[in-house]
């Protein structure tokens, strides 16, 4: 180990773990996701070696080569020879995967992560309610039409209207037939339907404006007009986010 090196296994403080954790590896690769999106082990620098993690974390070489092949899998690191585990760009980095995203979003000083995670969710739910128009069952224009009614009534219950405000996406993703965008989807709200920043205010009031924009979806749908079935949705997620959205940065990203 260089002397660079040992500085920075000294100065890298071992993790608040009130117990040890039943999978080390896991744990281990928890941790180092976090640091390196923190920035703690920046893009183009090398990892601590294999001796340093383990005296930090007090784990085996086992548990450091397991979690590094975890970070590897995520897009995180790449093992060069002779030049030892190196930090990628965020550019490689899997922004699906549960853990990255999480932690870049809790890094995020503004909301621009929340922001393209807006745009990639009206991009895909603009074209499965294209879809659902085109292909919704009676059934399906049915149900949209019985949770619209359903949250009209619920605009002072914000817990509950979120869950069928959720069931009403969920039901048009289904309609689509898209298995693959309704996954993207829903690993990306998974992430942060219970985060502050993302959820923001929840009055009475934009429930209340929420709703007549399922509304104008629901009806673009129930008159099998696609066009504009998606650009209802593309309206309502948009405007539903930026009544939500608090930063200090501008918008810009969702500018059309």
């Amino acid at each position: 180990m260089t002397a660079s090196q040992e500085a920075l296994a000294r100065s890298t403080p071992s993790p608040a773990w009130t117990k040890r954790p039943a999978n080390l590896a896991q744990a281990l690769t928890v941790e180092l996701v976090e640091r390196i999106v923190r920035g703690v082990h920046p893009p183009g620098t090398p990892l601590p070696p294999e001796p340093a993690l383990c005296e930090t974390f007090s784990v085996s070489r086992t548990v450091v080569r397991e979690a590094v092949k975890i970070l590897q899998e995520k897009g995180l690191v790449q093992i060069r020879q002779g030049s030892g585990t190196i930090v990628t760009s965020p550019t490689t980095w899997n922004m699906l995967d549960e853990l990255v995203l999480g932690a870049t979003i809790a890094q995020d000083d503004g909301v621009e992560v929340l922001d393209d995670l807006v745009v990639t969710r009206r991009l895909l739910e603009s074209d499965m309610a294209h879809m659902a128009a085109r292909l919704g069952t009676t059934a399906t224009v049915e149900r949209l039409r019985m949770l619209v009614d359903q949250m009209d009534e619920l605009v002072g219950d914000p817990v509950t209207y979120a869950d069928h405000d959720r069931a009403f996406h969920d039901t048009i993703m289904q309609a689509s037939g898209n298995r693959i965008a309704r996954a993207v989807v829903r690993s990306l709200e998974s992430q942060v339907v219970n985060t502050a920043r993302y959820m923001g205010r929840t009055e009475r009031a934009l429930c209340v404006a929420s709703n007549l924009g399922h509304r104008r979806v629901y009806e673009r749908i129930a008159d099998r007009d696609p066009h504009g079935a998606a650009q209802a949705m593309f309206t309502h997620i948009t405007e539903a986010w930026l009544v939500r959205r608090s930063g200090p940065s501008e918008p810009v990203r969702l500018q059309r």
